[in-house]
């Protein structure tokens, strides 16, 4: 049987079934999930090592190895099977009567199904269509599949891709090389880290204190301490307490949870960088921000050029383009807008729209009004720079622009792809900052960050000058390949 149409419900319960007797006659006569098979090859090293054989051919060398049965044809005294990698590769088996005697083949035909893993051992050899080949003369069975594969021949859909990852990573190779461009984009960003003289570093994941982010958070409760805790939502301020303690470049990728909507560039549980550089400012780490990207897409498509998955090419190479946030939004709608517009005549702008901001501020207004207007014409990578002072409390205030903060926002794609600035470091003003953040929480913003004691004590024994940066590593995948964010999260969470 080729199990390639598609099966129903009914079909899969029944398939189960005659699966799981086969088990047992395995079961019976050996084992269905031997604790380990005596490979001595691979199918991609096999492949490799026998490149560019003639039709036909006996090469006299004997191959061990193992894969997953991914298609299937019994044909009386010899059977056929494509056996796969975990990295796709793929190999033919070929199973004969002269080589592997009655029973032996019999057994294959009555107790391999599609989706098995099988060991086998045999010459390498060409088959007459000149498709590389193992003649087995020995096989086993590695680990019995008691449910079978959707059909090879037809996508899955977005759900079961994103539902049974692990389905998708059998079927599609777009998503096993989905895994590897992820990996390599890592080590790209570690390797240029290193090169800089950066220290990578591991913050608490359960904090007493939600902060370093305007987000709501995920509550959770200690047993052993007895107190309410939150997942983490940024590690910005335990990574500016390395930095008080005198690690001066420090970066952490880690995972980051922030208990809000989910969309094609948003999950509530992600992956993130951040870095901090003693000395720097938020230019230093815009410059180092596209190095870190650049390269990243040179080790993943050996250009500055990527090609999505849709075909479209997609330039990250050159100097990116900086523009003022305040500035391209008074283009965008006429008329000027400064941190002294008033809040009435910003909350006119936004009701025109019909846009409604959550416990307006100044800052808040500004930025939903900017991101109306003038984000969905940024396709190019470009620095969004100078932000209001009021949705930054965190941050820096402008060493020459009143009411504004030096902080910038990357966009590629068209999405938020990091963030960096120019970091606070006075104590005595970041207790104000933490002030006037605790009384928008007593009014209900849920993202509203609470004074934070042992981060001020921190502060308060001097932090150089610093620039930091917060760059979303979903994101980056998506910017390198053009997917979307579920399918750049290996697992992604789904209702």
């Amino acid at each position: 049987m080729t199990e390639e149409t598609e099966l129903s419900a009914d079909d899969i319960v029944e398939q189960k079934a005659v699966r799981m007797a086969k088990r047992e006659t395995l079961l019976e006569s050996g084992e269905a999930y031997p604790v380990s098979v005596p490979i001595t090859d691979t199918i991609a090293a096999v492949r490799t090592a026998h490149e560019g054989l003639d039709v036909d051919v006996a090469t006299g060398v004997t191959a061990a190895l193992a894969g997953r049965v991914v298609h299937s044809r019994n044909t009386g005294k010899l059977c056929f099977a494509a056996l796969q990698s975990g990295d796709g590769e793929r190999i033919q088996a070929m199973i004969s009567l002269d080589a592997v005697g009655e029973e032996s083949l019999e057994n294959w035909k009555s107790l391999v199904d599609l989706g098995d893993h099988v060991f086998v051992s045999g010459e390498v050899i060409t088959s007459k269509r000149g498709e590389l080949s193992i003649m087995v003369s020995e096989w086993q069975m590695a680990a019995k599949s008691l449910l079978p594969l959707p059909n090879l021949h037809s996508e899955l859909n977005e759900e079961t891709r994103v539902r049974q990852r692990y389905l998708d990573l059998i079927v599609r190779d777009q998503a096993r090389q989905n895994v590897v461009t992820r990996a390599t984009a890592l080590a790209s960003l570690r390797e240029t880290f290193t090169k800089h003289g950066f220290l990578e570093v591991e913050t608490p994941m359960l904090q007493t204190q939600h902060g370093g982010a305007a987000a709501r958070p995920f509550v959770t409760h200690s047993n052993a301490f007895d107190m309410e805790l939150f997942l983490r939502i940024a590690p910005e301020l335990f990574l500016k307490r390395a930095v008080v303690g005198g690690i001066d470049r420090v970066f952490e990728i880690n995972r980051n949870f922030r208990n809000e909507g989910a969309d094609s560039t948003h999950s509530p549980e992600f992956a993130m960088l951040e870095f901090y550089q003693a000395y720097g400012d938020y230019n230093t780490v815009a410059a180092l921000t596209q190095e870190l990207i650049q390269n990243a897409a040179l080790a993943v498509a050996g250009s500055h050029v990527v090609t999505w998955n849709d075909g479209t090419e997609y330039d990250l190479g050159g100097e990116w383009k900086r523009i003022s946030m305040f500035d391209s939004l008074s283009q965008a709608v006429g008329s000027e807008i400064t941190p002294e517009t008033p809040l009435v005549a910003l909350e006119k702008m936004a009701k025109a729209v019909d846009l409604e901001v959550k416990h307006p501020t100044h800052g808040k207004l500004v930025e939903e009004l900017w991101e109306h207007h003038v984000k969905s014409d940024l396709d190019s990578p470009t620095f969004v720079m100078d932000f209001p002072l009021d949705t930054s409390p965190l941050v820096r205030e402008h060493r020459a622009k009143k009411g504004v903060v030096e902080k910038w926002d990357l966009y590629v794609r068209g999405f938020e792809l990091a963030t960096g600035y120019s970091e606070l470091v006075d104590p005595v003003i970041q207790r104000e900052r933490f002030v006037e953040q605790a009384k928008l929480a007593d009014r209900g913003d849920d993202e509203a960050m609470r004074v934070d004691e042992d981060f001020l004590r921190a502060l308060e024994h001097g932090m150089p000058p610093c620039g930091g940066q917060g760059m979303g590593i979903d994101r980056l995948l998506m910017a390198l390949t053009g997917l979307g964010i579920r399918e750049t999260i290996l697992f992604p969470l789904v209702k």
